[in-house]
């Protein structure tokens, strides 16, 4: 795969594979900032934690800084949780670094503290794989995923393809010479799925990366790249003000009120999404598993909740138990399929 920077974040590490190298050059600069905020986040952790009364008190753990899509779930939960008297004291704690797997990793050392949740999901379990991190989802205890978020294809409103098939057709004729940009390693995954659906090799695709959904915008709209994969509601803002096309949303079925075909109805097998989900450290007894997850069907339950998913465009999806366990299982072997496809 031919990848891309910005000179603004150019990597010039010149070790390692491409996916390791853009790792480097964004996170080892800062890593004395990450720990540093990693080992206060993890005392606070702790700290709130004393005692087993779920219900008493509780620390949801952001896997990332503040105001991206795990802080926001965090933050949902938190309120739901607060106003329907499911948990008298509730905190979020934001610990960003590696892709989640910093905030994976001090809660696989928790043992038994079941007053801490990890917000976490595709991206999360993507991130375990990319960087083959010490600290993986077996780690921890997954309680469930509750909501899904669908990716859309978009193009500039100026650009030549239309439709789905004029741009994979154009990208087939020259993998390389047709530049993708996304937000995140999701967007990218979702780029080499549509890649393999289409028959083309994803370690032929030019990929720009962007530091978030708000920049790979801005590489679209100034010529950087010529067609995105980005969170729908990043980009329904641009698409409705009619500055992007949205080609395909990759999404199992359509999007009530949301007038977009999705890939799979154009002809491409994409079905990967952003689920988002909660964990719990190990070494919990079933008891306190059962109850762990039943706080979390509650909480998706309240009004509060169904507010969050109507404003964040998230459709319910909720996996629990043996299902869950199976749905980890596939999403992993997707996952690193679609990384050795990539090369990286």
């Amino acid at each position: 795969m031919t990848e891309l920077t910005p000179p603004a974040v150019r990597d010039h590490a010149a070790d390692g594979p491409p996916g390791r190298r853009r790792w480097v050059g964004r996170t080892i600069g800062g890593i004395v900032g990450v720990a540093a905020i990693a080992t206060a986040a993890y005392g606070s952790i702790t700290s709130a934690a004393a005692g087993d009364d779920i219900h008493a008190s509780m620390t949801i753990i952001a896997p990332a800084a503040a105001g991206g899509g795990w802080d926001g779930v965090a933050r949902e939960l938190q309120q739901a949780q607060k106003a329907n008297g499911l948990v008298n004291n509730v905190q979020v704690v934001n610990m960003p670094g590696a892709g989640g797997t910093i905030a994976l990793g001090n809660v696989s050392v928790l043992n038994g503290q079941a007053n801490n949740l990890l917000v976490g999901g595709t991206g999360l379990l993507a991130a375990t794989v990319q960087f083959n991190s010490a600290a993986t989802l077996d780690d921890v205890t997954p309680l469930a995923v509750m909501v899904e978020e669908y990716d859309v294809i978009v193009v500039p409103a100026n650009s030549p393809f239309q439709t789905l098939d004029d741009l994979v057709q154009a990208w087939k004729a020259d993998p390389k010479a047709l530049p993708w940009t996304g937000g995140g390693s999701f967007d990218q995954l979702v780029v080499a799925e549509l890649a393999l659906a289409a028959g083309i090799p994803p370690v032929d695709m030019t990929y720009i990366s962007s530091d978030g959904g708000g920049e790979a915008i801005q590489a679209l709209l100034n010529g950087t790249a010529q067609a995105a994969a980005g969170g729908y509601p990043d980009n329904i803002d641009q698409i409705e003000s009619g500055r992007l096309r949205a080609l395909a949303l990759v999404a199992e079925q359509p999007l009530e009120g949301v007038d977009i075909p999705t890939a799979i109805d154009q002809g491409y097998d994409m079905k990967l999404t952003n689920w988002r989900m909660l964990a719990a450290p190990s070494g919990l007894s079933g008891e306190q598993v059962d109850s762990l997850t039943q706080l979390v069907l509650d909480s998706t339950a309240t009004p509060e909740w169904a507010d969050a998913r109507e404003r964040y465009h998230w459709t319910e999806r909720l996996i629990t138990g043996d299902d869950l366990t199976a749905f980890l299982a596939e999403e992993r072997a997707r996952i690193e399929r679609l990384y050795e496809e990539m090369g990286l």
